[in-house]
């Protein structure tokens, strides 16, 4: 087999494993939120605010909600699609609905069907 033969399968095979990505894989190279979210996320102490915003590979906190991913992360250009289980505070049950994770420059968006959007979200340092 000729070196570029090789390369070849090695190319088709990091396409063929491109797909999409299991919630609990890596997606993201960092948590990003706001200012009161990444410190939570450095200290794991909440600040208290009403204004706390925090998407990692597991999931999106919120003030008042809490929305875990389920299923694939798909990979689309540098954004993502995702299926997340939320759950708000002072409800009860959870409600799946679809996701998108939309990268504008260094900093990302949440955006569900109903237009609702949190961010942008910058990375956490």
């Amino acid at each position: 087999m000729g070196a570029a033969h090789r390369i070849a399968l090695l190319l088709l095979a990091g396409f063929a494993m491109a797909g999409p990505v299991v919630a609990s894989e890596a997606f993201l190279d960092g948590d990003y939120g706001n200012t009161d979210g990444c410190a939570y996320a450095k200290t794991g102490e909440s600040t208290g605010s009403d204004n706390f915003f925090l998407l990692t590979n597991e999931g999106i906190t919120t003030a008042a909600s809490y929305c875990e991913f389920k299923g694939p992360v798909t990979k689309s250009g540098a954004s993502f699609a995702a299926t997340v289980s939320c759950s708000a505070e002072g409800e009860s049950g959870e409600a799946d609905e679809s996701v998108e994770i939309l990268r504008s420059r260094k900093d990302y968006t949440i955006a569900f069907k109903d237009g609702t959007r949190w961010g942008p979200l910058k990375k956490c340092k």
